[in-house]
């Protein structure tokens, strides 16, 4: 039985109460919010993991993305920018793998982290068709389901499945030019996949036999956003939007059959296009938790794309968005190295948290009170202990080995001290008197 089916027959589960008391929010609650959909919690039933809850009411959660290349392909190395995920606070994990041997690598990152994994199988089925068929085109449905089950099988806790881009979609967009096309590669496979076969996109066609699957391992489904704008220029488009309207009708279907769902989110959008984007999803689906990628808010970050997305994830999560996929400062350049990553998380992590602050109150808020504090008693270790990254703030701090209490900006002017001293001193008192 799956949670959502748990849920709706009104049992309470131990899922439940873990995510309710790390929440801090009644289990009804919470109960409820899985019943209709506004909350998931991802865990494939395969495999034991931290349990994490995405949706309505939570907290705003953060995912990193890692995996192999054509370019680059080191198993040690992805597993070394897993473990900084971790560390840095990443809820979830994402293996992108489309090198080397695909089964070793996501099932050795399973083991590894305790934290839910997601993975995209269809790039897996790509993978093996080229080696077997010599292109992606020429991939079977059975091939594509048979990898979808075989992630399921080895535990995986979340999916992203396409089924919202189809033929007609495809088919449209070879007639009207988009500046960048399609950018999601998973988007890409399946469109090149459509219009050699003539057929319509195998997830969406087979998309009950999907749900039979993650009725039995009840993983998460994520729908993903194969339309998603590239570009600013493409944002808010009919594309994207058409395909969100395929996404509405697939929400439903996962809820029908008791199937957890989430949606997945455009990538780039200009400022005043966040907020709209997120209310529109919530609305059309019914506040499915949606996780965004971002959103990347100008496309001339490169190099500092981390913290592009991270002003764009903040609006995002601050509107509703329940999920923010970090971006990192190697987006649209390169494969993420360890250092990548851990600004990715940092960034992305202090974009949830500031929309938190506002959605939440002082349940997020008090962490930012006990900061003021130490500052104002210039209580570096204690600063340090807040810190969202304690090692890089006691590395700035030293960088410059301060003579006095204060930081080596302010020295002997720093405000906190001459406070202290007007204090000590009675100034205040002389002065009434």
């Amino acid at each position: 039985m799956t949670l959502m089916k748990e849920a709706k027959l009104g049992k309470t589960t131990r899922e439940m109460l873990t995510v309710a008391k790390k929440e801090e929010i009644e289990v009804e609650v919470i109960k409820r919010r899985i019943a209709s959909g506004k909350i998931v919690i991802v865990k494939n039933v395969g495999r034991e993991c931290e349990l994490v809850g995405i949706g309505k009411g939570l907290t705003t959660k953060v995912n990193a993305n890692i995996g192999t290349s054509s370019e680059y392909c080191d198993l040690d190395f992805e597993l070394e920018k897993a473990r900084t995920a971790v560390k840095y606070g990443a809820d979830t994990l994402m293996d992108l793998s489309t090198a080397g041997d695909l089964d070793q690598i996501r099932n050795t990152i399973l083991s590894e982290v305790k934290i839910p994994v997601g993975t995209v199988p269809i790039y897996q089925a790509a993978v093996e068709a080229v080696k077997k068929h010599g292109a992606i085109v020429d991939m079977t449905e059975d091939e594509i389901l048979g990898v979808i089950e075989k992630h399921a099988k080895d535990g995986v806790d979340f999916m992203t499945i396409h089924a919202g881009i189809t033929k007609e979609i495809v088919e449209r967009l070879m007639k009207i030019s988009r500046v960048t096309g399609i950018v999601s590669r998973g988007g890409v496979f399946l469109a090149s996949w459509i219009l050699k076969n003539q057929k319509e996109n195998p997830l969406n066609k087979n998309f009950d036999y999907i749900l039979e699957i993650a009725k039995k391992y009840d993983f998460c489904i994520s729908l993903g956003d194969a339309l998603r704008p590239g570009s600013l220029a493409d944002a808010s488009d009919w594309f994207q939007f058409q395909e969100l309207l395929n996404v509405q009708k697939l929400v439903e279907k996962c809820w029908e059959s008791n199937v957890q769902v989430m949606v997945e989110g455009p990538g780039h959008l200009p400022l005043n296009h966040v907020e709209t984007n997120v209310v529109l999803e919530k609305a059309l689906c019914k506040e499915a938790p949606f996780y965004v990628l971002g959103p990347v808010i100008t496309d001339i970050g490169a190099g500092y794309d981390h913290i592009v997305g991270a002003i764009g994830g903040a609006i995002a999560a601050l509107a509703g968005a329940d999920f923010l996929c970090y971006v990192t400062p190697s987006e649209h350049l390169g494969i993420p190295i360890v250092e990548d990553v851990k600004e990715g998380v940092v960034a992305a992590k202090i974009a949830a948290h500031c929309a938190d602050i506002v959605k939440l109150g002082w349940k997020k808020a008090k962490i930012d009170f006990e900061m003021a504090k130490a500052r104002a008693e210039l209580n570096w270790e204690k600063q340090y202990k807040l810190s969202i990254d304690p090692e890089k703030a006691k590395e700035v701090r030293e960088r410059i080995k301060p003579r006095t209490g204060a930081c080596t900006m302010c020295g002997e002017y720093c405000v906190f001290k001459i406070l202290s001293y007007l204090k000590k001193k009675n100034v205040f008192e002389i002065e009434n008197e």
